[in-house]
């Protein structure tokens, strides 16, 4: 058995080529990058990663720094469902959440990748295999763009190969939303898969108006239309709103999945592998939105979801933004006529230029 003999973090810090906005995390003008690599007693590398819009990158890194690595070390690689709880419940109480949740993401993402490139597997392959063809749409952070910039960047977007788009809500007034989103529609015609995320932006009855407001525009999904910690409140959005919900990119574990989609509070579940506690609990995110008869979708870090959203018989859309980081890895996601194409590389097939990231190491 692989027992693990090095884990190696790294910090950086992604500077972006443009200022991204959005309804609650304001302006945004770089992204921290925490990686984690993972060696074993025969030499063989897992690589994994989490990411912020900008804040709480130290605190992931000391995570993996300080506690991690001691709780890991010398341990079998290959036990990966154990090691999960060893290092949840190791960091229960001090964690549960927030960074501890980000850092153990990362490193479960690694241990997923070690144990693929040692089968000598892809990872969607890994995971059980599905179809490496996954519907991806182009996640826009386009909040203040003026309406003609809009346009011209969905048609950039279209231009890449993408034939599914999303754009944000959650301007400080509705009417300006729905202009906007009309325009949107009327500029890709009926039919045409078009979302949009508001960010967190509303109250329940505010969320339950704007969808109102929207139905005309046959919308795919209305994501994020309120705070996570309101599972109830989301519910009365799906039944009143009328307008199909995608949440869970900052919900941080299986168990609040859980409340969601039993609860009815969730369309489509949205989990982000990076930090919903990695592969591990991504998965079976997965498989309970499929016991419920639901679609699920992703958030985020699209090199690698690619991989577990071609695993998952009930995957709908992958959300394709890489935040800055296709400039540092080797072969970035490929996009054909609206299909992101699960690699066949072994492990998650993701090769960080790390001389590059030295240069912005945080």
């Amino acid at each position: 058995m692989p027992r693990i003999t090095s884990i190696e973090p790294g910090f950086y810090r992604i500077p972006l080529p443009t200022v991204l906005t959005d309804s609650m995390h304001g302006e945004m003008r770089a992204f921290e990058l925490n990686t984690v690599r993972i060696r074993d007693a025969d030499g063989a590398e897992g690589v994994g990663y989490t990411f912020t819009v900008g804040r709480n990158g130290a605190a992931i890194d000391a995570v993996l720094a300080r506690e991690l690595t001691e709780i890991m070390d010398g341990e079998e690689a290959d036990e990966i469902e154990r090691l999960w709880h060893k290092a949840w419940w190791a960091l229960h109480y001090g964690g549960r959440g927030g960074p501890t949740v980000l850092a153990l993401s990362a490193f479960d993402m690694a241990l997923w990748d070690l144990k693929a490139k040692r089968a000598n597997l892809p990872l969607w392959k890994a995971l059980g295999g599905f179809d490496a063809k996954v519907p991806c749409y182009a996640g826009g952070i386009d909040l203040e763009l003026p309406l003609d910039k809009l346009l011209r960047q969905t048609d950039d977007n279209l231009g890449k190969g993408f034939r599914a788009i999303k754009m944000k809500v959650g301007r400080a007034n509705l009417f300006e939303d729905v202009e906007r989103v009309g325009a949107m529609r009327e500029h890709l015609g009926a039919g045409f898969p078009l979302m949009a995320d508001a960010n967190m932006k509303w109250s329940v009855d505010g969320a339950i108006r704007a969808a109102r407001a929207l139905q005309p525009f046959d919308l795919t999904w209305l994501e994020e239309p309120t705070i996570p910690d309101d599972p109830a409140g989301h519910a009365r959005i799906v039944r009143e709103g009328g307008l199909p919900i995608a949440a869970g990119e900052n919900l941080r574990t299986l168990w609040e999945f859980k409340l969601y989609v039993a609860g009815g509070g969730v369309t489509y579940p949205e989990p982000d592998v990076t930090n919903c506690g990695g592969v591990t609990p991504f998965m079976k995110i997965a498989h309970l939105a499929e016991a419920f008869n639901l679609p699920v979708t992703s958030h985020g870090a699209h090199d690698v979801t690619v991989h577990l959203l071609a695993a998952c018989p009930n995957r709908s859309y992958l959300e394709a933004h890489g935040f800055g980081l296709e400039r540092y890895i080797a072969e970035p996601l490929a996009i054909q006529d609206g299909f992101a194409l699960a690699p066949d590389r072994p492990g998650h097939g993701i090769a960080f230029d790390w001389k590059g990231l030295e240069t912005i190491r945080g």
